[in-house]
Formats: structure tokens, C-alpha cells, sequence
């Protein structure tokens, strides 16, 4: 029986990797939005904005459409 699985060694040796390469990717994160970005971030918050979070006596929470005539997902 091995004393050590192959996914320890594995492991250890893309350590070993990072040290002498670095990390596989990095970038900054203080850069300009591109308009695309800026055009996704406003549909997410529009499609956020439609809900609202409930809690329960439980401490529990779901979210419920602001609108209550909207039966879409129910």
C-alpha cells in the first residue's frame, strides 16, 4: 500500500508549480468597466430589484416578487 495518495503528491507538486511560476492568473481589479460589463451590471440590478427578501419567525429567508399580482413563478 502506498504510503501517500496520489492526489497529496499531485497536489504538493503544483505548490511546487505556483512557487516558481505563480499564481495561473491574476488581474487587477481597480480597472475601467467596459461598456459591456456596465450594460450587465445594470440588467442584474434591475432583475434584482424586482424582489424583495422575507424572513421568517425562524430566522429563515426567501425571496417573493415585489409585485403581489405577479404569479410568473408560483
Amino acid at each position: 500500500m502506498e504510503d501517500e495518495r496520489f492526489v497529496h503528491k499531485f497536489m504538493r507538486f503544483t505548490g511546487h508549480l505556483r512557487t516558481i511560476f505563480g499564481p495561473a492568473h491574476s488581474s487587477p481589479l481597480d480597472h475601467e468597466m467596459t461598456a459591456e460589463n456596465k450594460a450587465l451590471l445594470k440588467a442584474q440590478e434591475a432583475a434584482a430589484e424586482q424582489w424583495t427578501t422575507l424572513t421568517r419567525p425562524d430566522g429563515s429567508t426567501y425571496l417573493v416578487p415585489k409585485d403581489p399580482d405577479d404569479q410568473s413563478l408560483r
